[in-house]
């Protein structure tokens, strides 16, 4: 059976792999085309199946974390609605497989900034799971993501033309939706199904177990989830969001990034490199 591996900036397939047959295998080998490399899998992910839920969280720590809240009631009918919907015909972003695509590539041990959005691009082909971030192939940029190169502009001089922000989730950056699927074209369409409960805990999972993370709340509703954030242990740094609506009400000119460096300098921890 053959199978492609992905690349992880372009989401094109440019390598194969066989691998035998039989469902855990071709569980496995999506598993590792997921997370764009070939390694012998979290055994906790070989729990899960292709009819599953959810997909598998396949970083330790936040399986760990986050797996005993996925198999709780409110979360299990959170996964079963979005599989009626999607078995009606309904278009949900990102894809399922990169539904936990930011815990992927951002390990619990690691982290070391938070951006939290509000939820996915609903515009085909941007969403995959990290937010504000789109494919590296992908142009014209979104809007809120031209804002926030403007910002990174304006504060450090760096001027990115990818938009593919992997290289931040590497160095630590949890690229975070606050909801982590929508309908296409119809943004905000999956607020209030559920994945708030999982995203809470995410935060309260930082808040507690590390300290000295340095929390970007862009907008109203990424400020209401930080209110528990305790900001003697964390740097929280709170502005408007950088949507075409929002960014002249206090993004443009909010230097999240300088502060975010001086706060990990000062901390003895090195600065996040954001020139992609």
């Amino acid at each position: 059976m053959v199978f492609f591996r992905l690349d992880e900036e372009t989401g094109k397939a440019n390598q194969c792999v066989e691998l035998g047959k039989g469902r855990q295998n071709a569980l496995v080998c999506c598993n590792l085309a997921i997370f764009g490399e070939f390694h012998r899998p979290n055994p906790t992910a070989l729990t899960m199946t292709k009819d599953s839920l959810f997909p598998a969280l396949e970083e330790p720590g936040w399986s760990e974390a986050l797996t005993p809240l996925l198999i709780q009631p409110e979360m299990q009918a959170l996964g079963r609605r979005l599989a009626q919907r999607a078995a009606q015909g309904e278009e949900i972003f990102p894809s399922k497989c990169h539904w936990f695509e930011a815990f992927a590539k951002a390990p619990l041990d690691q982290v070391r900034v938070v951006i939290l959005g509000q939820d996915p691009y609903p515009t085909p082909g941007q969403a995959h799971g990290l937010s504000f971030s789109v494919r590296s192939h992908v142009h014209p940029l979104p809007r809120s993501l031209v804002n926030i190169y403007t910002e990174l502009n304006d504060d450090l001089g760096i001027q990115n033309h990818s938009g593919c922000l992997l290289p931040w989730a590497r160095q630590g950056v949890l690229l975070l939706n606050a909801v982590l699927t929508v309908t296409r074209g119809e943004p905000g369409s999956h607020r209030g199904l559920g994945w708030e409960a999982l995203t809470d805990t995410v935060i309260e999972v930082l808040n507690q177990r590390r300290r000295g993370i340095a929390f970007l709340l862009w907008g109203g509703y990424a400020h209401k989830k930080g209110r528990t954030i305790d900001r003697d242990r964390h740097f929280v740094l709170e502005s408007a969001h950088p949507s075409p609506l929002s960014a002249y009400r206090g993004f443009f000119g909010s230097r999240p990034f300088s502060q975010v460096n001086q706060f990990l300098e000062a901390s003895n921890d090195r600065a996040i490199d954001w020139q992609l």
